[in-house]
């Protein structure tokens, strides 16, 4: 099990307007700013919940060369739904709107939005509804 993923994105500022809107209905958000000084030159934002920050996003210099994907899990299809509206209003662009994805499995509800910098951002639900 991961503890926690970070990516470099393009304008920081953008990226965490967009991160903050789009992760608010899955109950993210910005827990912690680490600064130039104290990582050596770039600047890190930790998302999370639960007092744990485990998604970041960061300036500096990647080799990744494309965009990443990254999926939160989403407690119910409501939640999925809420993601995607606040995700669109945020700026991004989307990429599949919310619905079952049953060549997954047969309860798989997911909806996909490109973030500013082309990054696939999901949530899903597994559950029945």
């Amino acid at each position: 099990m991961l503890d926690h993923i970070g990516f470099i994105v393009t304008d920081l500022a953008r990226s965490r307007a967009f991160y903050d809107q789009a992760l608010a209905p899955l109950g993210i958000a910005m827990l912690m700013e680490v600064t130039p000084e104290r990582t050596g030159g770039s600047t890190q934002l930790g998302y999370g919940s639960g007092g744990k920050p485990y998604f970041w996003i960061g300036t500096g210099s990647s080799a990744l060369k494309g965009p990443l994907h990254v999926a939160f899990a989403a407690p119910d299809r409501k939640t999925v739904d809420a993601f995607h509206r606040a995700a669109l209003s945020a700026g991004g662009t989307d990429n599949g709107a919310p619905g079952l994805r049953p060549h997954y499995h047969p309860n798989y509800y997911g909806a996909f939005v490109l973030s500013p910098d082309g990054h696939n951002v999901e949530a899903v639900c597994h559950k029945a509804e």
